[in-house]
């Protein structure tokens, strides 16, 4: 079986003198294993990992076969990088344009002279769409771990505690399950706070009848789990409970949709339909879904604008929702793995209108 380097060096069609130089963390840990600051060097026969002293040792222990190239202080890793790449007769490098900056460009084309500088063309991130069994594992467990906090921290949910309150209780709930950490920040939205998708937890207090959107995730072995749920703090308003019915269903009905080999726009067009067809489609303005894993956000997406062909063993979210102002919002999301005939989702906890 071909190594995740050896996929991308072929979906480059890397030449003989030429060799990939990742400095995205994402791409990084997905071709090497490390974590660290520094870059990833991989080319026909070799591949190596540029840092400095405070890493060397945890190159050794999450890179195996990777070789440790530390820099001197005050140098440059794409000078020393230079260094070794002509120790191997190469003179030419693919980047990730997406990640350096003008000012980092300027500083490797001093550091690298004479080298051709060529922009990556997205095939790390290519590769990576489709998961391997190991992948799709800590995927499924930072999945678990999610559910199961929400579940453990719903005596928490009552009228008073702040939307700050709740985002401490789940998030540490998270850590104290297993989570290594957070897949991003986590969104708490209550009451007409609810209308902003991307709300930041803040002190309003918990009302009768508020609907609590939480947006959250735990990761797990460097993967992301994402998943969305909104509950009720007592009976909510007629007008809640029937945008919560019509989001339901747009949720439902994609992911149930869902396969490989259908178009990812035409899956995000059915949750427009349902959503259009019940007169809120000017409340719903973001794309269906996206594909998650190392990166919260990747490709491909369920959008309007993506046309890519769904793959076996992608990860998707499918997250439509409806967002009023004044009123207050709903949205339901589910990671799912793409299969041959169907979807499965890694989320497990109910979608049903849960009123506390």
């Amino acid at each position: 079986m071909k190594t995740r380097a050896e996929r991308i060096i072929e979906l480059a069609k890397l030449l003989e003198n030429e060799a990939i130089y990742l400095t995205k963390p994402s791409n990084m840990f997905y071709v090497s294993g490390y974590t660290g600051e520094g870059a990833v060097i991989i080319s026909h026969g070799f591949c190596a990992v540029v840092t400095d002293s405070r890493y060397t040792e945890q190159v050794t222990r999450q890179a195996p076969g990777f070789e440790v190239l530390e820099i001197k202080t005050g140098q440059r890793h794409a000078a020393l990088a230079y260094e070794y790449l002509s120790g191997h007769h190469v003179n030419a490098i693919r980047f990730e344009a997406d990640e350096v900056t003008v000012k980092a460009f300027e500083n490797m084309q001093k550091d690298m002279p004479g080298f051709t500088m060529t922009a990556l063309n997205g095939e790390p991130e290519q590769v990576r769409r489709v998961k391997e069994p190991s992948e799709l594992a800590l995927i499924r467990e930072a999945c678990d771990i999610s559910c199961k906090a929400l579940n453990n921290i719903l005596p928490v949910i009552r009228e008073g505690v702040s939307e700050t309150d709740i985002r401490i209780a789940l998030e540490f709930e998270m850590l104290k399950l297993g989570a290594d950490g957070l897949a991003f920040d986590t969104i708490v939205a209550s009451g007409e706070n609810g209308s902003l998708p991307h709300a930041i937890p803040g002190p309003r207090k918990l009302k009768k009848g508020d609907m609590i959107t939480l947006d959250f995730g735990a990761r797990k072995g460097g993967y992301d789990a994402d998943m969305t749920r909104t509950l009720a703090l007592g009976e909510p308003s007629a007008e809640l409970k029937k945008i919560y019915g019509i989001v339901l269903e747009a949720q439902q009905t994609c992911q149930d949709a869902m396969h490989a080999g259908l178009v990812a726009s035409d899956i995000d067009k059915i949750s427009r339909d349902i959503i259009g067809g019940a007169g809120y489609g000017q409340y719903y303005g973001h794309g269906l879904g996206h594909s998650v894993g190392i990166d919260i956000h990747e490709n491909p997406r369920l959008s309007p604008i993506c046309h890519d062909i769904l793959t076996e063993n992608t990860t998707m979210t499918v997250e439509p929702g409806i967002y009023v102002p004044g009123v207050g919002g709903v949205r339901i999301e589910n990671t799912c793995v793409i299969g041959a005939k169907q979807s499965e989702t890694l989320v497990y906890f109910t979608k049903d209108l849960l009123i506390l």
